[in-house]
């Protein structure tokens, strides 16, 4: 039995981390002392954003016409998915009251949150997902006020799709703000007169770095890091397959981890060979992030037996796991 690395990351999770912990700390105590002008300075050195904050609703309104009526359709469906399952989730979950014992009583009861933000990431693409699984959520839960926050882009803001699809799912306010200085705005009440209670939704390691250390003063969903993937494949794979859903992660982000832990050598081998054309064939953005994120976190592992496959995806333990093999169980 043997574990051999054919290629092995030069970086980690935890590379930078310290660098970061201390960036966003620093940030936040800015923001927190010098309130909506710092954010707003944030926003213009960060992302160079120098229009409004509170998205009005004459820019919604203007969002939803840009859009394609497949695009408003699907968008519709995939909400209302969402909605429904809330809705059964919320039902599972039942106030009671039962006497313990003479005089003493105990039960349970369901008290929305006044305030909810959410965030909702939107560098390279738009993640209506996220949109539609916070605010729906909230919205269903009973929350009083429903606060999103997005990343602009400069000269549009943000992204239309997103805008949308905040005001569907039922978004009260959404503030044209990303990174830590949105984190910020959503846990301190800026722009709204609404501190949030809890926070949800994922982002870069700047935004899981600024819930964290925001956690304890709020509430929030959990720890999203960078998005990582692991795929345990065979000699039955397809190693163009493997390769793509490889790239199909770490185009996410420069630090954006990708392994692949494979029982066969040679498919281990034919997958390297297709990583440097699938990446290449990437737009600008999407290429320069996976080109770092494949060159320094991403690994490959070749054992014997299909115990060491799965003790090895274990030891990664990673957010996203495939099993592309001939016997899944």
């Amino acid at each position: 039995m043997a574990i051999r690395f054919v290629k092995q990351a030069s970086l980690s999770a935890h590379t930078g981390e310290s660098e970061v912990r201390d960036t966003v700390a620093q940030m936040l105590a800015e923001i927190e002392a010098g309130g909506e002008a710092r954010a707003r300075e944030y926003a213009r050195k960060l992302d160079r954003w120098e229009g409004d904050i509170v998205v009005s609703r004459e820019t919604i309104k203007a969002a939803g016409e840009q859009l394609s009526s497949q695009l408003r359709d699907d968008i519709a469906f995939a909400h209302r998915q969402v909605r429904d399952f809330a809705r059964a989730q919320l039902d599972s979950m039942q106030e009671f009251d039962v006497e313990l014992s003479s005089g003493l009583r105990a039960g349970q009861r369901l008290v929305p949150m006044s305030t909810a933000g959410c965030y909702v990431p939107g560098g390279r693409f738009a993640h209506v997902a996220s949109a539609l699984m916070s605010v729906t959520t909230a919205r269903v839960a009973g929350v009083d006020q429903v606060i999103a926050c997005s990343p602009t882009h400069p000269g549009r803001g943000v992204h239309p799709a997103i805008l949308y699809t905040l005001d569907l799912a039922g978004a009260d306010t959404v503030l044209a703000l990303g990174g830590v200085q949105g984190v910020a705005a959503l846990a301190f009440g800026l722009f709204t007169g609404h501190a949030a209670e809890i926070l949800v939704g994922p982002g870069n390691q700047y935004v899981a770095e600024a819930k964290r250390l925001l956690y304890g003063r709020v509430g929030i969903d959990l720890f999203a890091g960078p998005t990582e993937v692991l795929v345990i494949a065979d000699e039955t794979a397809d190693p163009r397959m493997v390769a793509i859903d490889l790239v199909g992660q770490a185009e996410h982000g420069p630090n954006s981890p990708a392994w692949l832990v494979s029982t066969s050598a040679e498919l281990a081998d034919q997958v390297l060979q297709e990583m440097p054309g699938l990446i290449a064939d990437l737009p600008d953005a999407n290429r320069a992030s996976a080109e770092a994120a494949w060159r320094d976190y991403g690994e490959v592992v070749v054992v014997d037996t299909r115990e060491e496959a799965v003790s090895e995806s274990d030891r990664y333990a990673p957010e996203h796991l495939e099993v592309q093999a001939a016997d899944l169980d």
